[in-house]
């Protein structure tokens, strides 16, 4: 045996190199004769370590070579922060803070020089929506929520680990616009129904809203308030995409279209073509569903809020949505074309405080809860959001790094490393249900803790005493200023009562309607 073993490794090194040389070699052919790609037709053979270096190029700056504050959407150090406090370890770092103080927009806290004592603060009250105008108002508990990410576009496994935590947590989770599944009711958390533009989940078969379909899912205990989105930060004025290789029999079956083909949303509701047709459609349906009904927008500039204010003072408050979603141009937890996500609608920076002011100058934000969306995922910026007049927070990707999302950007592709946003069974096995359940409760729970803490250092007994004049915004020239002064608060109007609204000719309905 041992006399022929050194030929055999000969015979097989030889015939393993010329295999290599006729693989290098049809490669080579075909580069040279191939027409789409310039490098490889050019550079046979060796032009495609360019783009091999050019796909790990992110994933080497990711973990080798970029600096803690440098990527983009969320850097190392914010991915850190959440991931700690997903897993209850605590925000708590030494040596001092990366966090740059003197880049234009950081933010800052105006500490009070005589904080709140432990023995006098207060619990951050629950806020509820819809009282006096459904029948079931809903009281919300948390100020961190867990926005709109639709089964289909997410996992069964995420969706699953959401409900749980969110559940244990006492935050609410909105459904998306890919409707309600058993996943969503698995955990027993509150639900907020997203009615998209191509109406998932609630249409008959022609795609028109479907009354029954609504009364059904309304009859849902925990099923609280109905959401109708208009937009969403990530793209506004374009409608979701699932790729048909997403839309599995279940998923199809939810949302009630075919198997297997690409899932697209019409870039608006067809029936709801201006204001008034918006305020028709809340009225109708919270008279259909007996519950809070909202609203989910990009901003793109003040007109909207001034003619939603404008329209609902005229008609009556009966009319006005019990919430406002605000989402913010860098929202976007999925897929999304570059042009959109880049240059189209206002940032939640601006969009916010904007919608804030209209609301307080028609006198409206007593009837109106204002939610934010966008990027804020971290304690800083959701208390930023309270300060400028937000009630509640919501945030996708936050909650998405809980469940053990590390910013692979192939959200869109189904091979999402993590398991949150692919189907593929074997991706999703990394996705334990019961552990990330408990990381989505943690990060909720700590997001709130965190929020008070900052507030008890500027001075107030709980976070919803927060106001504009609790932060600073540092300025391109250098030097910060504060918010109240950058966008002075509207000259608030009396609360507009349904009397008020009578007298100004429009119809009066039941509270209940």
């Amino acid at each position: 045996m041992g006399d022929w073993m050194p030929y055999f490794k000969t015979g097989l090194a030889t015939f393993s190199a010329l295999l290599l040389f006729v693989a290098l070699l049809l490669l080579f052919l075909r580069d040279v004769t191939q027409k789409q790609h310039t490098v490889l037709r050019n550079f046979p053979v060796i032009g495609h370590f360019r783009y091999w270096f050019e796909q790990l190029g992110e994933y080497f700056r990711q973990y080798f070579f970029a600096g803690d504050r440098d990527e983009m959407p969320f850097n190392r150090a914010t991915r850190g922060w959440i991931y700690r406090l997903a897993k209850d370890e605590g925000g708590v770092i030494g040596f001092g803070s990366t966090y740059d103080l003197h880049a234009p927009g950081a933010l800052i806290f105006v500490n009070a020089p005589f904080p709140v004592l432990e023995s006098d603060r207060l619990p951050t009250p629950p806020l509820t929506i819809g009282e006096g105008y459904c029948e079931t108002p809903f009281t919300a508990r948390s100020v961190v929520n867990c926005s709109g990410m639709s089964f289909g576009a997410i996992s069964e496994p995420a969706v699953r680990a959401l409900s749980r935590g969110a559940a244990t947590a006492g935050c609410w989770m909105d459904t998306g616009e890919g409707g309600l599944s058993p996943f969503h009711l698995e955990g027993g958390c509150d639900l907020i129904m997203q009615i998209g533009t191509a109406k998932y989940g609630v249409r008959d078969a022609d795609g028109r809203l479907d009354p029954a379909k609504l009364r059904e899912i309304a009859a849902r205990e925990t099923v609280r308030a109905f959401e109708i989105k208009l937009s969403q930060g990530a793209k506004p004025g374009k409608g979701g995409v699932l790729p048909g290789a997403k839309v599995t029999p279940l998923i199809a079956s939810i949302r009630g279209i075919p198997a297997g083909k690409d899932s697209i949303s019409p870039n608006r509701h067809p029936d709801i073509p201006d204001m008034d047709a918006l305020l028709d459609h809340i009225a109708m349906i919270r008279d259909i569903v007996r519950k809070p009904v909202g609203v989910k927008t990009a901003i793109g500039g003040r007109w909207f809020a001034d003619d939603l204010c404008e329209r609902i003072l005229k008609r009556g408050l009966q009319y006005a949505p019990d919430f406002l979603i605000i989402d913010g141009g860098e929202g976007g937890s999925g897929a999304a074309p570059q042009a959109l996500a880049d240059h189209v609608g206002l940032s939640i920076d601006e969009a916010l405080p904007r919608v804030a002011d209209s609301l307080i100058a028609a006198g409206l934000k007593p009837r109106i809860r204002l939610v934010a969306s966008g990027k804020l995922v971290t304690s800083a910026r959701a208390a930023w959001a309270l300060c400028v007049g937000a009630d509640f927070v919501n945030t996708a990707r936050g909650f998405m790094f809980s469940l053990g999302c590390i910013q692979a950007l192939r959200c869109h592709t189904n091979t999402c490393p993590t398991g949150v946003t692919t189907h593929n069974p074997r991706l999703q096995r990394g996705l334990v249900v019961e552990d990330k359940a408990t990381r989505v409760a943690h990060y909720a729970i700590n997001m709130n803790k965190e929020i008070d803490m900052i507030a008890h250092s500027c001075g107030v007994r709980q976070a919803r005493e927060l106001s504009r004049r609790h932060v600073r915004l540092v300025m391109p020239a250098g030097g910060s200023m504060a918010m109240d002064v950058l966008y002075p608060p509207a000259p608030a109007s009396e609360p507009a009562t349904s009397r008020e609204a009578a007298t100004r000719g429009a119809p009066m309905r039941d509270a209940g309607s």
